[in-house]
């Protein structure tokens, strides 16, 4: 196979090796593909000709997962789909078809598909989606478990209430997209996207979402809900779901539109909305190439930006609020070659009071974001002028920086064991040329040691977490990487920055690899996983330093030191 099986995470394997899966396919060529693909994956394998077949074989089994194609005799596979959806809406489907017609994909969407496979058929791209689909069986499996032995346990009422504030908290994280986690923009141009999330309850008026959209442009969201309570957090999360949804169909289709994805937005949470409900919505589309800003601001609180001057510009709401009588809206744009930071951000953060009598944090907002470098140093700034947060408190930070004309040091090492000595002792002397803290030396020495490391083991010379365990239990670590690093001329690249900002040095540092990169997503886990999760270096690193930001390949990691 493309994709073997020690690839799928061995939990998940595990778990997928207990589901029945419904194959419908009419070429029985296909079925003998998909037989071999899936025999050592899943429990069982039930093919049906057709979808007339395929509904009674549903009917007559205990199925778990369903493949099927669209185009067969009888009964194509969304008028199946429609039958199975009567009287059951979780069943996750994978739908083959090699007919792109956008009324198919719609009809299929609003059957709730929850995978598309493209013909002619890949078999790495069939494996991956049934091991996403499979996460979603297992994730429904697990809570449902960890909700009926929780219901078990919690006999006094505030403890059934607590439960219940914690999985509606983790749903919110879970609707909450992020798609720069610990990752920076690294095409045309360098920037660094941190965001702040402060609630004030669980059930929050607030949410936010960052997409990667192509190789040069991202996209981001604000939803703030007028008004506190449920309704307020609802509606906020239902829009901000559905906005999420329709951006990983564009990105299936290669066809992202910012008004088409405002406007069905909009279609769909207006007759959601109760009467005297409103919404306020940022829609912002960064062009990192074209130096362009795109965006639809719903009654938000006016955009930040500061220019090479150091200089603030306000960019104020284009539109009203959104309400259900809302018919049309604008979309506008803003030249952000000589823009260096953007600050989005809601209401909420602006509206609280602060410890100086009679002053919101309004006053104060533009003279902290011409003052900070960083997320932390803004929201340090925010959090020592206000009391006591009243409202929920949402912002998305972001620095371009500029890493050709500030380079301090380089060097580019040799993949061996020799050589990490070397680059240890370069760094430390470089750091002993910026300050005499010794402690800054010694925390900076530590991250640059942890990922260094990473882009030596992992990265040149290819060595999963797993296997990395497995050597040191063996107790044959040291002489393997002895061995693999004999045949290896990938080098590790070093940069380093200072960038002078107000009254501040910042030590910029990039290591960089030539392998092949990994996922950067899993990087969401690391963060929330520290205790159990493999990456403890990249853990480490981050508590040590002020950042540290991955690019897309994974190849190529950046960390800021203030001096």
């Amino acid at each position: 196979m493309i994709k073997e099986l020690t690839e799928i995470d061995n939990n998940i394997l595990q778990h997928m090796k207990s589901l029945t899966l419904l194959c419908v396919e009419d070429d029985p060529t296909t079925q003998i593909l998909y037989e071999s693909i899936f025999e050592n994956i899943v429990k069982k394998i039930i093919f049906a000709k057709d979808g007339e077949d395929g509904y009674e074989k549903y009917l007559a089994n205990n199925i778990d997962l369903i493949l099927t194609d669209y185009s067969m005799p009888k009964l194509n596979g969304l008028d199946m789909i429609k039958r199975i959806r009567i009287s059951n809406k979780d069943i996750p489907i994978i739908l083959v078809s090699a007919i792109t017609d956008i009324d198919i994909i719609v009809k299929a969407l609003q059957l709730h598909v929850n995978n598309f496979i493209k013909k002619p058929i890949v078999e790495k791209e069939v494996i991956n989606a049934l091991e996403s689909v499979s996460k979603l069986v297992i994730a429904n499996r697990y809570l449902e478990d960890q909700k009926n032995t929780k219901l078990q346990e919690l006999e006094e009422k505030d403890k059934y209430s607590s439960y219940q504030e914690d999985l509606a908290f983790a749903k919110e994280l879970n609707i909450l997209r992020n798609d720069f986690y610990y990752q920076m923009i690294d095409t045309t141009c360098t920037a660094l996207v941190d965001f702040s999330y402060q609630p004030l309850d669980i059930l929050s008026g607030d949410a936010y979402s960052a997409r990667r959209i192509d190789k040069h442009k991202t996209f981001y969201l604000i939803v703030d809900g007028m008004g506190k309570g449920l309704s307020a957090s609802l509606s906020s999360m239902l829009v901000t779901s559905f906005i999420n949804h329709i951006i990983d169909k564009m990105h299936y289709l290669d066809n992202f539109d910012l008004h088409r994805l405002i406007y069905e937005s909009l279609e769909y949470i207006k007759p959601i909305l109760l009467d005297e409900e409103a919404l306020s919505i940022d829609y912002i589309l960064l062009d990192c190439m074209n130096s362009k800003m795109q965006y639809a601001k719903f009654a938000m609180p006016a955009i930040l930006l500061q220019n090479k001057d150091d200089e603030v510009i306000k960019i104020k709401s284009n539109n009203g609020p959104i309400s259900k009588y809302m018919r049309d809206f604008t979309i506008s744009n803003y030249d952000t070659s000589q823009i260096n930071k953007f600050l989005f951000y809601s209401d909420g953060m602006v509206e609280n009071p602060t410890r100086f009598k009679d002053k919101l944090y309004i006053d104060y907002i533009e003279e902290d974001f011409l003052d900070s470098f960083t997320k932390d140093g803004m929201r340090e700034r925010l959090l020592w002028k206000i009391d006591k947060a009243e409202d929920d408190i949402t912002f998305i930070f972001i620095n371009k920086l500029d890493l050709v004309n500030t380079i301090i040091a380089e060097k580019s090492f040799d993949t061996n064991m020799e050589e990490i000595d070397n680059a240890n002792e370069w760094n430390t002397n470089v750091w002993e040329t910026l300050t005499d803290n010794v402690k800054m030396v010694y925390s900076a020495g530590i991250v640059f040691t942890e990922l260094f490391m990473n882009a030596f083991e992992h990265g040149n010379l290819g060595l999963d977490s797993q296997t990395k365990h497995r050597l040191i239990e063996e107790d044959t670590y040291l002489e393997t990487l002895q061995k693999q690093q004999e045949n290896c001329n990938k080098q590790i690249h070093v940069i380093i920055n200072k960038i002078t900002y107000k009254d501040a040095n910042y030590i910029i540092t990039r290591i960089e690899d030539d392998g092949e990169g990994f996922d950067t997503q899993i990087l969401s886990e690391i963060f929330r996983n520290a205790k159990s999760f493999n990456g403890r270096g990249v853990f480490v690193s981050r508590s040590s330093s002020l950042g540290i930001y991955y690019n897309t390949k994974g190849n190529s990691v950046l960390f800021l030191h203030k001096i």
